[in-house]
């Protein structure tokens, strides 16, 4: 064992154990991050709007502080953006973390000297607790990639802004530097196929050992290297036994990767968002993520079933349930204040508290009342791939409405397959019974003959990469819906296989 293995073994230990005085206190941990943010903000415009110094309790804050999505608190982050101090949070944002927005253009979304810090901690403590666990730590002498964005910034009235992985880029520690590929300068390459190819030129003869990203785009590497050197992953690199991953459920990718790779290698499942760095597997046995509680962030909690009522409830930590989906909502010391992410959660344990990402709150099925999300789909998918032995490179889900003949409408599932299957009505058929199971308000539409059995629309080699570029948001964190309520995106995925 190296120094350096061996020094990451002592230090695992130790933070291990300052996480677990945190996560076994859940309540008052979260208590303590509620009032502290309250007092720092209390003399920001936002929070004298909002009467801070009148907030004692998350009751009042709830009655004082409405659900925001970023469009609702945009004319405060446009203050910041602006260059105005002392708006959403004390003093002016360290960076804006630029993403796609889909009402009015891209979205500034403020990182603070406070809230920085916590992306990269996170992160850290996600390998730490691996480490910890499995006792495996040779990983850290040979050389690690994650697939990001360019980690060159630009500029906003005197501060710099990207996308939040280019970000995180400049926060590599010292001691990991030496290790990490790509390049800097294949870093900066903006386009993504041309990036992917530098990538496979630099890491073809290396000792990889850890890789992450997004699994359709770390997927993508992956069949480049295998081209190029005509070699398994796991053939090329031959210590490769760990991929980090977030953004999307690895589970529908899961039998591509063994294909590629040509064996199993552990993975940690990271739930980073530009917003915060909300949580990530702690325990490779144990089915969820650690809510991180202690990293300056106040979560709420909606039912997602009630979501859209006028005035529907706003739980804490300490009164959610294990296997209900909950829309999620923070307060940060980014100056995010009851905002809604976008994502919806469930909780696998509360002991301590872990979720899954279950879909997103605007990305549902329910055209029909059916209310289907995410979470029901990858796993109908999951337990066709079992049960029928192939292997896809994404789907997607939508309802078709309008049919031929005056047949039933149904959900019609877009797939690419890496080989197309003979048995094709049989995959249909598992898919919709797995549907079913989950899913009682499908199950009554499908027995009442409101809605017909799903049906696969069997997709063209590269439709989703083709409709990605065209929408230009091809790589990077960037990636395709689960599902959607209505055609816009499977109509533009279909014709783009035309």
């Amino acid at each position: 064992m190296s120094l350096k293995s061996f020094a990451a073994q002592l230090f695992a230990k130790r933070v291990v154990s300052k996480m677990q005085k945190w996560s076994s206190r859940p309540v008052e941990t979260q208590q303590r991050v509620f009032r502290e943010l309250i007092k720092q903000a209390s003399e920001t415009s936002f929070g004298k709007d909002h009467k801070f110094n009148t907030i004692q309790t998350p009751q009042q804050f709830a009655e004082q502080v409405p659900i925001r999505d970023y469009e609702a608190l945009k004319n405060y982050v446009t203050r910041v953006v602006e260059g105005e101090s002392d708006v959403l949070w004390p003093g002016k944002p360290l960076y804006f973390a630029k993403t796609s927005g889909t009402t009015s253009g891209a979205k500034y979304i403020p990182l603070t000297k406070e809230s920085m810090p916590t992306h990269v901690l996170a992160a850290r403590n996600a390998i730490l607790c691996y480490i910890h666990e499995t006792g495996n730590s040779k990983f850290v002498d040979g050389k690690m990639i994650f697939l990001q964005g360019s980690p060159e910034l630009d500029n906003k009235n005197g501060i710099n802004l990207g996308r939040l992985s280019g970000i995180v880029a400049h926060y590599v520690p010292a001691y990991l530097q030496k290790n990490r590929l790509p390049s800097w300068e294949t870093n900066c390459i903006d386009d993504w196929e041309t990036k992917v190819d530098a990538i496979v030129e630099e890491t073809k003869s290396e000792d990889m050992t850890v890789i992450s990203g997004i699994p359709s785009w770390v997927q993508m590497y992956f069949e480049r290297l295998q081209a190029v050197s005509g070699k398994s992953i796991g053939d090329l690199f031959k210590n490769f036994n760990l991929f980090i991953y977030g953004g999307v459920n690895y589970e529908p990718y899961r039998a591509k990767f063994e294909q590629l790779i040509g064996r199993k290698v552990d993975s940690i499942e990271l739930f980073p968002a530009s917003e915060g760095f909300f949580a990530f597997q702690d325990k490779q046995q144990e089915k969820g993520m650690l809510l991180q509680l202690d990293s300056g962030i106040f979560y709420e909690f909606i039912p997602a079933d009630h979501f859209f009522e006028s005035n529907p409830p706003r739980l804490t930590i300490g009164e959610v349930e294990i296997g209900i989906n909950y829309v999620l909502i923070i307060s940060t010391n980014a100056g995010l204040w009851a905002y809604n992410v976008g994502d919806t959660v469930q909780f696998t344990s509360v002991k301590p508290y872990r979720v899954i990402v279950s879909g997103r709150i605007k990305h549902f099925i329910s055209a029909f009342g059916e209310h289907v999300i995410g979470k029901e789909v990858e796993q109908a998918m999951k337990e066709a791939m079992d049960v029928h032995n192939f292997s896809i490179s994404e789907f997607t889900v939508a309802p078709r409405i309008e049919t031929l003949d005056n047949e039933l409408p149904y959900h019609e599932w877009l797939v690419e397959f890496d080989e197309v299957p003979d048995n094709l009505h049989k995959i249909e058929a598992t898919l919709d019974i797995a549907m079913q199971t989950q899913n009682s308000y499908y199950f009554d539409l499908i027995e009442g003959k409101i809605l017909q059995p799903l049906k696969i629309n069997i997709l063209k080699r590269e439709s989703f990469k083709n409709y990605m570029k065209s929408q230009g948001k091809l790589g990077g964190q960037n990636k395709i819906p689960r599902l959607s309520n209505d055609r816009k995106i499977a109509d533009a995925i279909l014709n783009e296989g035309v």
